[in-house]
């Protein structure tokens, strides 16, 4: 089976070299041991073979990246490692394809590259029923275009977290993009920042999509476990007759949350909800009544929940703020933007999950993050500790149409629950 994303045969290649170790935006199980490793010199005379144009075998990746609004084609070449050379010649060849000079927002690029970066194959899925291609000829690069039929595939993995989640998941060739959405199902009942142990499991079901028996792009999750601290977490993916889809336990709840926990998924706590922090500005003790997450200047920041914008603008050491005012008497801050979303305006509405500024140091801070708040009755309260209200479950016609197409993934996900698969399909 084709494999996907540097990172997962870069940790399996490199996992005997002391040091080395998985980066991950999900917290690092806290019983993981990292000290007092034994260590022993060894030099030994080792007669390397000469390198090949393809530098193949390990090195070769399988690298995907999603396509952007405003993105081109060197623009994902370069994300994906493509030798700047190299890329010319690519783009030289693809100068007369009108589909790669019309790349789609929301689709997926796949490309098998060396690590020298050299590219070896590039597919691009401009619609489900129209494939291009680029090819290495040689020396040189050869574009080309034809309609394809695609196979769907039902892929099955299964992991034990040993640090980071992110480390199992590339263990186990799960996608990346698959590890987030399982994380982002699963948010209302696991804190992945802090919540992770060692020894965690986990069980995924997902489909793939295949053209001549090589894998051209990954769909979505089907369904879900994780088990966190000997509890049992699952997720099922149902779309109902009306065209509304989500994520669902098998009893047909749904897992959508009336609030999202966080408002950046995949980003650190730097600073907690406290009655007493020494502020790095001021350099005085004083209350912090919100929750910082560390995250590079322009990283996006959500709406945790449907509301009407409130407030945007500039306030005080808030810097750059945006205030939301949700169902109730909720209402959530986010503090020290670099900007604000596209059309963003007092009294305009915003849904759940949409980004309504990204990622500054504006306002008293010492360095970029967003500093979040959630307020009832305009009092800060920690939204870690809140019980927050859920959304509804499924009416009593579709829970029966759920209920057939869930059994079977709900029983893969059972199967693979004593398991430690790299792959099943």
């Amino acid at each position: 089976m084709d494999r996907i994303f540097t990172r997962k045969h870069l940790f399996l290649t490199l996992a005997a070299l002391p040091f080395m170790g998985v980066v991950a935006a999900f917290g690092i199980a806290p019983d993981t041991t990292t000290e007092n490793l034994p260590r022993e010199t060894v030099v030994e005379s080792v007669e390397l073979p000469q390198a090949q144009a393809t530098d193949s075998g390990a090195f070769d990746f399988w690298r995907e990246e999603r396509i952007g609004r405003g993105d081109t084609l060197q623009g994902l070449l370069s994300r994906l490692g493509v030798e700047s050379a190299e890329a010319r010649q690519v783009l030289a060849a693809a100068r007369n394809n009108q589909t790669l000079g019309r790349l789609i927002p929301g689709r997926s690029v796949l490309a098998r590259v060396t690590s020298g970066g050299q590219l070896l194959l590039l597919r691009y899925l401009a619609s489900d029923e129209n494939l291009v291609t680029i090819t290495r000829s040689g020396g040189e690069f050869l574009a080309s275009e034809k309609p394809v039929a695609l196979e769907a595939r039902q892929i099955m993995r299964s992991g034990d977290i040993e640090g980071s989640l992110f480390g199992a998941t590339d263990a186990a060739d799960v996608p990346d993009r698959i590890a987030s959405e399982m994380a982002e199902a699963l948010s209302g009942d696991i804190d992945f920042h802090k919540d992770l142990r060692r020894g965690d499991h986990f069980s995924l079901v997902y489909e793939a999509f295949y053209l001549d028996g090589q894998l051209v792009k990954t769909g979505r999750l089907l369904a879900a476990e994780f088990v966190n601290q000997g509890k049992a977490h699952q997720a099922v993916y149902f779309k109902d007759g009306q065209g509304r889809e989500g994520y669902f336990t098998p009893d047909g709840q749904s897992l959508k949350r009336a609030f999202l926990k966080s408002p950046m998924p995949f980003s650190r706590v730097s600073s907690g909800f406290t009655g007493a922090r020494f502020h790095p500005v001021l350099q005085i003790w004083r209350a912090h009544k919100g929750i910082d997450y560390a995250a590079p200047t322009g990283a996006p920041v959500r709406a945790v929940a449907d509301a009407r914008v409130e407030f945007v603008g500039r306030q005080g050491g808030y810097g750059n703020l945006v205030v939301l005012k949700h169902q109730g008497t909720y209402s959530t801050a986010y503090g020290h933007l670099s900007r604000f979303g596209k059309g963003l305006k007092r009294g305009a509405g915003v849904s759940q999950g949409q980004v309504i500024g990204y990622v500054g140091s504006t306002g008293l801070a010492s360095g970029p993050h967003l500093h979040y708040e959630f307020r009832v009755a305009n009092v800060q309260k920690n939204p870690l500790a809140l019980k927050l209200p859920t959304s509804y479950p499924l009416d009593a016609r579709a829970k029966a149409q759920f209920a057939g197409k869930a059994q079977p993934l709900v029983k893969n996900l059972n199967l693979l629950r004593n398991t430690n698969l790299a792959s099943l399909d």
